[in-house]
């Protein structure tokens, strides 16, 4: 597949995402991206921070850009989409994506039908704030992307090719379920392992973090090798004793672990339950220990 050169990207947003966005697309440039934020200042600091250049506005920059991003909150694209709607001039076919998880390219149709390109192109990846390890971290990556048949969907193909990553196409009515997956996946385990540590903590271990990566790491890597086959521990021997006593500390010592313990605990059951893995007896047992009042 054939890398693209844009004349200038336009990046809607200054935040994580789009930093990170414009600095990986910069070597793909003729001219430094434009970079446009709700903030003129945080605009500058995000644009000074990527070597990208701040738009004075979002008019001059959907009238200038071939390519452009859109990187802003969820709740604030259709918005945005609307203003870039009517900026955009007539003739003018600019692609335009958003890198929003939860949407397809139906939120851009607007555009679409003011004359863009669009589509969704969303990397599964966790943006913290440091765009150079973040376009590493993106080479190689997956990236979700939603667009119409043919040129559509070769575009971001290629946009994605160029990043590095790797393009799985995720279809219009499935990408709230898509996002919602790795939310769980990635969201819920910082959640996870705070709360472990915080269990760490009230039974006296100075250093959490350094008595659980071993083991995390060690169980992520089971989980993504064997699925659900990667468990182990005492739910999955069935050993009613250990979880309530588990149950009878974490309400002693540590009660605001103890919901969450629960309730991905519960989860654990349901799924032994359907594989039928352990002795019934011994899940009866469990589901009565766990059983939500």
């Amino acid at each position: 597949m054939t890398d693209f050169r844009s004349q200038q990207p336009g990046i809607v947003g200054a935040g994580r995402v789009a930093q990170a966005l414009a600095l990986g697309l910069k070597p793909h440039s003729i001219a430094p991206p434009m970079l446009w934020g709700r903030s003129p200042e945080s605009a500058r600091d995000a644009a000074a921070a990527v070597g990208a250049v701040a738009g004075p506005d979002l008019d001059r920059l959907v009238a200038e850009c071939d390519l452009i991003v859109i990187a802003v909150a969820d709740d604030a694209l259709v918005e945005v989409v609307s203003r870039m709607a009517a900026a955009l001039p007539a003739g003018r076919t600019p692609f335009v994506f958003h890198v929003s998880g939860r949407s397809g390219a139906a939120a851009l149709e607007p555009l679409g039908k003011a004359g863009a390109m669009i589509a969704a192109i969303h990397p599964a990846m966790t943006f913290t704030g440091d765009p150079e390890n973040e376009v590493a971290r993106m080479a190689g990556a997956r990236f979700a992307i939603t667009a119409a048949a043919g040129e559509a969907i070769e575009r971001a193909r290629q946009i994605v090719a160029s990043l590095g990553g790797v393009a799985v196409e995720i279809a219009e009515d499935r990408r709230a379920l898509y996002h919602a997956a790795l939310c769980h996946a990635s969201n819920h385990l910082v959640t996870l392992i705070s709360g472990a540590a915080g269990g760490l903590k009230d039974a006296g271990v100075d250093d959490p973090a350094a008595l659980l990566a071993p083991l995390v790491r060690a169980a992520l890597e089971n989980g993504l090798a064997h699925g659900f086959a990667g468990l182990s521990g005492p739910l999955l021997r069935g050993d009613a004793r250990t979880i309530g006593d588990h149950l009878a500390a974490l309400a002693d010592d540590s009660p605001a672990l103890l919901p969450a313990y629960v309730a991905m605990a519960r989860a654990t059951l349901d799924e032994l339950e359907r594989r039928e893995t352990t002795p019934s007896d011994r899940l009866t047992a469990l589901d009565s220990l766990l059983a939500v009042p």
